[in-house]
């Protein structure tokens, strides 16, 4: 089977869906706020994580091919089990790079500027990563290829579930039938995964599946009481597309620069966003545990991440 690229199939339906609601929003028809400036930078990081993808991409190929080298089956592209299979493995693959991105700070570095935007709609979902590739976030996908899916195989699947990724960041859509809520990922779920409130920090990491953070204890779901207020914790207040991508890196090269020992210069790199070596700083799990503290009565109703567990016993 001839590998081919969903995102770039699908890229003039991005545009044209952009474009629909942008009209919609302007007459009234759907809740769909843009800003011209924000909409530009999301554009660009677009653009240049094209870029940078197609920089990465003989690196990616090299090491998925090598890995599939040594595989432990072989793994047919034609069976329809297959691809039930790499879809599952793939989803929860996605669901771990998803969480490890906003819990380790490295590559948090590499997906913040996806948050970055304080408007919600359907250009944020082109406001990706121009630093995934050095950051190698793409080292989590190679075990599926040992395992013995062909790499063309995985790179359709990754390339489904982005295109599947592009719908639900819209506020134009509310809420889906209860069914379709329970076991898939939908602008309702993902609006909580981009909302900056402390009650819906890092909750709702899936790309396809929502089933994954109900497993895994990292499920939120929207409240009608409690609007989701988008951006980051600390926001850039700027659009220049630089400014973006690179700020966490620069910040973390700072942050080394002081670093008193070999542990706090891992510390900066490797623990969660917020880390300082005398806690001065604020991770979302001590932000999140200040609002359970802050809020007894609702807090009661929001079961605790993982991570704030963690927090707590420390």
């Amino acid at each position: 089977m001839k590998a081919i690229d969903p995102v770039t199939l699908a890229t003039p339906f991005f545009i044209i869906a952009i474009i629909l609601e942008v009209l919609a929003g302007r007459m009234g028809k759907a809740k769909a706020a843009y800003e011209a400036k924000d909409t530009l930078t999301s554009l660009i990081m677009g653009l240049g994580s094209t870029v940078a993808g197609i920089l990465f991409a003989g690196t990616i190929a090299a090491a998925s091919l090598w890995i599939y080298q040594h595989r432990l089956f072989d793994i047919p592209m034609t069976a329809v089990w297959a691809w039930v299979a790499v879809f599952l493995l793939e989803d929860l693959t996605y669901y771990w790079f998803h969480r490890l991105s906003h819990e380790r700070r490295v590559w948090w570095a590499a997906h913040v500027n996806h948050h970055s935007s304080q408007h919600y709609n359907l250009s944020t979902a082109l406001r990706q990563t121009w630093t995934g590739g050095v950051a190698a976030t793409w080292v989590l996908w190679l075990p599926l290829s040992f395992l013995g899916f062909p790499p063309a195989m995985v790179a359709i699947q990754k390339g489904i579930s982005l295109v599947y990724q592009f719908w639900i960041h819209t506020e134009a859509i509310g809420k889906m039938p209860r069914w379709f809520e329970a076991v898939f990922n939908t602008p309702s779920h993902h609006r909580v995964h981009h909302a900056r409130n402390p009650r819906y920090l890092d909750r709702n990491y899936a790309g396809i599946l929502i089933i994954w953070d109900r497993l895994f204890g990292t499920f939120q779901p929207e409240l009608d009481e409690e609007a989701c207020r988008y951006g980051i914790v600390k926001n850039l207040a700027t659009f220049n597309p630089l400014r973006v991508a690179f700020h966490e890196w620069a910040a973390i090269a700072r942050d080394l620069a002081k670093s008193r020992s070999p542990g706090e210069a891992a510390g900066y790199v490797f623990g969660p966003p917020g880390w300082s070596p005398d806690g001065s700083r604020e991770t979302s799990a001590m932000l999140k545990a200040q609002w359970r503290a802050a809020n007894p009565e609702a807090a009661a109703a929001t079961a605790p991440t993982p991570a704030e567990h963690s927090a707590t016993r420390a």
